[in-house]
């Protein structure tokens, strides 16, 4: 079953086809998604990516995480399921 990860402290330079192949070496990714700033078309500086093996997310969490990418230093974390937020009034 795949797990999705969040990726936080990404270079703002970095798209979705990068953060993919930053992810390859520890295994199948599902998908890898940088989120972007809809307002200024802008990395928002995290993304998420989905590992196909439970095994290979949780070797990605645990090597990559505080690991340095164009010296910025990467928070990696199994991501939290997405909240829906009650409409204001």
């Amino acid at each position: 079953m795949a797990k999705k990860l969040f990726v936080g402290n990404l270079p703002y330079s970095m798209n979705d086809d990068q953060l993919r192949e930053l992810f390859a070496e520890y295994g199948e990714v599902a998908s890898a998604s940088v989120i972007i700033d809809r307002a200024t078309g802008r990395s928002k500086g995290f993304g998420f990516v989905e590992l196909a093996e439970d095994a290979a997310a949780d070797a990605a969490i645990a090597k990559a995480d505080g690991s340095e990418v164009e010296g910025r230093r990467l928070t990696v974390s199994e991501a939290r399921p997405k909240t829906e937020f009650a409409p204001r009034d």
